[in-house]
């Protein structure tokens, strides 16, 4: 019952303030507008100043745009920069809390088109909360959404100077490695089931940066379950993991076995922490240093 009551004094609250939003934007102009990954107008009267994160990548966006401290709630997991850890939690990505969300008051979030629940996204935005929906597919796209949160937060310098950094450090990686002799390249997320990237995803834009061919790219899942015998079929000339922690996962080295990969022969299994390739953030650029590396090892070898 006194769940119930929260949750209806935070509608009524959220209610009032979406009443004064309206009034204000019918008298300005002037008002901040962006369009998101759904093609939807996002509308603010003025930078939003109480922002809720609904995924770990989106939260590393909006620091780097400038706005960590305009955030009061983000999802589990978000645990980069260190500051987001002292953040109230508002769930988890695919489970979210929204009597929490609510009673923080945000005047926008900031959420994951294909991560967080369409009822949940659905319902606040029924509550009249502003919604900016998120899906950087590729590289490009993560500067983009640098951008566009700086004008929403009122962050526009320091979120235009961290997307040039990217869009330039992007450029000197494709001048680089693109046109090199393509590698045949096989991701695996995990190994129980046999996770890969297909072609619809951030991580094959990124192999295709480095001048890697991803032997999955025809699956345009996001995460394709795959079988050892494709992956064998397909016999890639690297092997590169990342599984879900910082340390080197047990089960790359389980290829070793299959004595006929090339990437086996040629000692090409690499790993990557998860963090800078799985999360569609500033930092995937580390990570796609680090792949580009890896891939460019494999080329030279016989």
């Amino acid at each position: 019952m006194k769940k119930q009551l929260g949750f209806l004094l935070c509608t009524l609250v959220i209610g009032a303030i979406v009443q004064t939003k309206s009034s204000a934007q019918a008298n300005n102009p002037a008002a901040i507008e962006v369009i998101d990954d759904e093609g939807s107008v996002i509308t603010l009267n003025q930078p939003a100043e109480r922002l809720i994160s609904l995924a770990p990548s989106l939260t590393e966006i909006i620091y780097a745009a400038g706005a960590g401290n305009k955030l009061v709630g983000v999802v589990e997991f978000s645990d980069y920069p260190t500051a987001a850890t002292q953040l109230p939690i508002v769930g988890r990505h695919d489970l979210l809390d929204l009597e929490t969300i609510l009673s923080l008051a945000p005047d926008l979030i900031i959420a994951w088109q294909t991560g967080n629940p369409r009822a949940s996204i659905n319902r606040l935005r029924d509550l009249g909360i502003t919604v900016y929906v998120a899906e950087p597919k590729d590289l490009r796209t993560v500067a983009d959404h640098l951008d566009n949160v700086g004008v929403l937060t009122g962050t526009s310098p320091v979120a235009a100077a961290a997307s040039e950094a990217f869009r330039r450090a992007l450029r000197t990686l494709n001048e680089t490695y693109a046109r090199r002799t393509p590698v045949a390249t096989f991701y695996q997320v995990w190994d129980q089931p046999l996770i890969s990237a297909g072609g619809n995803e951030l991580i094959n834009d990124i192999i295709t940066l480095c001048g890697g061919r991803n032997v999955f790219a025809d699956i345009s899942m996001v995460a394709p379950k795959v079988s050892v015998e494709a992956v064998l079929a397909r016999n890639p000339d690297v092997i590169i993991a990342s599984g879900m922690d910082a340390e080197r996962p047990e089960w790359l080295d389980r290829w070793r076995n299959w004595h006929s990969l090339t990437a086996v022969t040629n000692d090409s299994l690499y790993f990557i922490p998860p963090d800078l390739l799985q999360r569609h953030t500033p930092r995937a650029l580390l990570g796609a240093r680090q792949l580009c590396e890896f891939i460019d090892s494999a080329r030279t070898k016989p």
